[in-house]
């Protein structure tokens, strides 16, 4: 048996088909160890005749064809049953897999005997997500944040899919991949994450035709959803772990046609449509519990939903999106070869001051100015006032987009304000090891910015670390590079420029690549500039290398 299978329907692929294609051909796991399956779904485009020629020039590479289905979940079904790989790997046409992805998923998988293994998903159709914030041998649904990734674009034992009988929807079926997902996620015993290594590019194209496409109704769309509701209540019993995954697809999936911006863009009886079809959903698909574990805020708007209050939730929501996030940054200074960056961060009101709670006959209540004339909403208590608090700094990779994460989080606090009084703030000192940082080895070399993100009774944030004062930041050395912490910008923001040894090794890649473009080698010139390069510099110099479809290096 092949140790992996690369499962990728097609249709009206084009040139995104030769790009996805390379990526998965030019895999450091030995070709014969792996195929790669093309489902075409009678593509009436060139696409067949790119895939005949992809599969004569490489020996693990597989053709199937069949009659148009609409959407990609029969497809995928039928490259699963094609499958002679141990593990599966769904890659959409559009996308492409880092050179050592499936080296390393499937060392982690085999390792620890997976079900599913998820790998750190980057590129312009994907944020940061901490679910990816590091590496992760062994989890499950019950102890880690999976219902958070819902894509397909994952690595599944084959027998784990084919014993539990666990397929796409098929057809023109909206929510497909998160049915898939969770289904999978409640029957799997194990779960990997591979966090430390940026494995698969999800792209957005520039035509929008990654996009499920055709417009759709609330009651269409919500109708879906019930599936995916009614797949956590056949894979789960009734108690808290139900609640806790239900409690993702009604915070992000119900609850958004009643946030901003939806609520404040939609008008009239459109407005009025999701309205009462979500009400109808969540009065008839959520127990209890999954309302009663939400945050202050995001609890006030399921109860708002609930009791029919539409005018109350379109006043909140015009409040809330002027709630913006407060950071202050202490100087951060070298300890160790790390950069320690302090910083508080609490949110405040549009009119600039603290979102607060007040204290009354031992209960906590949300800011009286915040919700003050809105129906159903005043005196709402807050259970928990740091139910959800979390608080972290993360860099971003200017160059390639990658999003990092130091292994530290801030701590929730309460301070007082006087008059009863508090607010929530997130604190704490965060070790920027920049020598490790890129997934156990040295930052890129070029500029990283350092974010926050901050989550305080259920209001979501993302904000820069900056400091208009721009205090003098010393010049640190790590993994054998310098790197040199600035205030840049408009905004003051804290960046990272790593530099120093090999601080230029693409574009001396890019140089070589373009200086010997007329060979005669072509698609197959094979370069060993990569050799003189630091480790982690000569690993991303092969990235961008592969990523131009023209070049190697060895």
């Amino acid at each position: 048996m092949l140790r992996a299978s690369v499962v990728v329907p097609v249709y009206n692929a084009g040139e995104h088909l030769d790009r996805c294609a390379a990526s998965l051909t030019t895999q450091t796991l030995s070709p014969d160890s792996y195929e790669i399956l093309f489902v075409n779904d009678g593509s009436t485009d060139d696409s067949a005749d790119r895939l005949h020629r992809i599969a004569s020039e490489h020996a693990h590479v597989r053709v199937h064809h069949q009659e148009n289905s609409g959407w990609p979940g029969k497809p995928r079904n039928v490259g699963v049953a094609l499958a002679r790989g141990a593990y599966v790997q769904f890659v959409d046409q559009d996308d492409e897999l880092a050179p050592e992805s499936l080296e390393r998923l499937l060392a982690l998988a085999e390792r620890n005997q997976s079900d599913i293994v998820l790998g750190k998903v980057f590129g312009t159709m994907a944020g940061p997500s901490n679910v990816f914030k590091r590496t992760v041998e062994r989890c499950t649904v019950k102890d880690a944040p999976l219902m958070e990734s819902l894509t397909p674009h994952k690595m599944f034992r084959t027998s784990f899919l084919r014993e539990h009988g666990i397929t796409f929807p098929e057809g023109r079926v909206r929510l497909e991949d998160q049915l898939f997902m969770a289904r999978a996620y409640v029957r799997a015993r194990t779960v990997s994450i591979l966090g430390d290594y940026p494995a698969y590019q999800w792209v957005r194209r520039e035509d929008g035709g990654n996009n499920s496409g055709g417009a759709t109704t609330a009651t269409d769309y919500y109708g879906h959803l019930r599936a995916v509701v009614r797949a956590i209540h056949e894979g789960t019993e009734p108690g808290e772990l139900r609640d806790h995954l239900l409690r993702r697809s009604y915070r992000v999936e119900l609850l958004r046609p009643v946030t901003e911006p939806r609520v404040l863009q939609r008008k009239g009886k459109h407005l009025a449509e999701y309205f009462d079809v979500v009400r109808r959903m969540a009065l008839e698909c959520y127990p209890p519990g999954v309302r009663q574990g939400l945050p202050a805020v995001t609890g006030l708007r399921a109860a708002l939903l609930e009791e029919g209050r539409l005018d109350s939730l379109v006043e909140l929501a015009t409040r809330t999106r002027r709630i913006k996030p407060r950071v202050a940054v202490e100087p951060p200074v070298w300890r160790d070869g790390k950069l320690a960056v302090r910083v508080v961060v609490h949110h405040v009101r549009g009119d600039g001051e603290p979102l607060g709670l007040v204290r009354r006959d031992g209960d906590w209540y949300l800011d009286p100015e915040l919700l003050r004339g809105i129906e159903g909403a005043e005196d709402w208590k807050v259970e928990d006032p740091f139910a959800y608090a979390a608080g972290e700094l993360l860099l971003q990779d200017t160059t390639t987009g990658h999003w990092w994460y130091p292994d530290a989080e801030l701590t929730p606090s309460l301070r007082a304000l006087g008059d009863g009084r508090h607010q929530v703030v997130m604190e704490g000192e965060t070790l920027i090891d920049p020598a490790l940082l890129s997934g156990g080895e040295p930052l890129a070399p070029g500029h990283h910015e350092v974010w926050l993100n901050s989550q305080m009774l259920g209001v979501g944030r993302r904000a820069r670390v900056a400091s208009h004062s721009r205090p003098h930041v010393a010049v640190g050395r790590a993994g054998g590079q310098v790197v040199a912490p600035r205030w840049a910008g408009p905004h003051a923001q804290l960046r990272l420029t790593a530099g120093g040894v090999g601080a230029r090794p693409l574009t001396l890649v890019r140089r070589t690549l373009a200086a010997t473009a007329s060979h005669p080698g072509g698609r197959r010139v094979a370069l060993r500039v990569g050799r003189s390069l630091p480790r982690g510099a000569r690993r991303r110099a092969r990235t961008w290398a592969s990523r131009t479809h023209k070049w190697s290096l060895s």
